[in-house]
């Protein structure tokens, strides 16, 4: 018996799918626009950050985590002519410059130290004290910094009723933002844009893929990839260029990847794993979607919907039950390492429940 009709499929997406898009947009819009006008006050009080631009939900700078919950990116001027720095070397200071007895750990898979000397180009800026101990860039440093910023702006924006500074546990920047039908939780995130070239630590594509084509490939490395501020000594690669040629054209072959994509995303936000923040966002879905295509290459393992959901589906069970979701460039960091196990276990309870008898939400 086929667990759901073409006709239920069309249902839910007019229905849920599209409406989801509607109301994402608006927000983002809405968001974004506030942003945007916060930003530029920050650009002009300190040029070291750079406004971001307002261009919608394809808007690079932007990630929807869930709808609402965003994560936005702040490009940082100054640095050009990046390379990758071999020489490993121990680091004794604190975030604040004092010295420590011993050295502050290693960063992770997915992360790195960043000097300034890796740039051929850096203005003056850069070098003070106030972001820089040692020849490091600090992120906890910079954050402290657009913290401030973004609290002066917020005031001279006359925004204060609609944007209020959130209490955080660590130096991450994060916002809420009032919008006529909600309230979103924004992560404002000073990055460094790298479109130079590819991290020696994304050792991407894996020998013998046949997706995505070489062709593809050696245009995704050709956007290079970001150094985001999210930690107190490290910063963190990310990939949203490279991911976003990876999702363009996925489905020029006629397939129905990204509606597999767009339909278990809804499934997640209304039945699997709801909320404001939840423990699954839609990045953590995307690298779910990445790996199946990966292993289901040809043309004609997505021309049948349900064979493509289900299998979409299976993936994220397996991966929600084992707690391990390898990042698909940094294959040896698992996104889902921090995520509450107890929460896990909760979702993939669900996803199982759901396998076992295959029906869409339609109410």
């Amino acid at each position: 018996m086929k667990p759901f009709t073409e006709e239920d499929v069309e249902f839910y997406i007019q229905n849920k799918v599209e409406q989801r898009h509607h109301l994402v947009s608006k927000t983002v819009d809405e968001v974004q626009k506030i942003i945007q006008q916060l930003t530029a006050e920050i650009s002009y009080r300190d040029t070291r950050f750079q406004a971001i631009s307002n261009s919608g939900v394809h808007n690079e700078n932007f990630r929807v985590l869930a709808p609402s919950h965003f994560l936005i990116t702040v490009p940082l001027r100054g640095l050009t002519g990046y390379r990758e720095h071999q020489v490993r070397h121990w680091r004794y200071y604190t975030v604040h410059g004092a010295k420590l007895l011993s050295p502050v750990r290693d960063p992770e898979e997915l992360q790195q130290w960043l000097e300034v000397e890796q740039f051929s180009k850096s203005l003056q800026q850069w070098h003070e004290t106030e972001v820089n101990i040692e020849g490091d860039l600090v992120p906890a440093k910079i954050l402290a910094i657009f913290r401030e910023l973004m609290e002066k702006s917020i005031t001279s924006c006359n925004l204060s009723s609609k944007v209020s500074i959130l209490e955080s546990f660590s130096s991450v920047v994060r916002v809420a933002v009032e919008t006529p039908d909600s309230q979103v939780e924004v992560e404002l995130v000073p990055t460094v844009e790298i479109p130079t070239c590819w991290p020696e630590r994304a050792r991407w594509p894996r020998c013998f893929k046949r997706w995505p084509s070489q062709e593809k490939v050696q245009c995704i490395k050709s956007f290079g990839f970001n150094l985001l501020a999210r930690s107190n000594y490290h910063w963190q690669l990310g990939f949203s260029r490279a991911e976003r040629m990876l999702i363009e054209g996925l489905d020029e072959d006629g397939g129905c990847r990204m509606k597999c994509f767009r339909v278990i995303r809804q499934m997640k936000e209304d039945v699997w794993c709801t909320g404001n923040k939840p423990i699954l966002t839609t990045y953590h879905l995307q690298m779910v979607l990445f790996w199946t295509c990966e292993k289901y290459p040809r043309t004609k393992d997505w021309r049948c919907f349900q064979e493509g959901f289900l299998r979409m589906v299976k993936k994220l069970h397996k991966c929600v039950s084992q707690h391990f979701l390898k990042h698909y460039f940094v294959r040896g960091t698992n996104l889902l390492k921090y995520a509450n196990t107890s929460d896990l276990d909760l979702v993939a309870g669900k996803l199982a429940i759901f396998l076992e008898n295959p029906v869409l939400c339609l109410d």
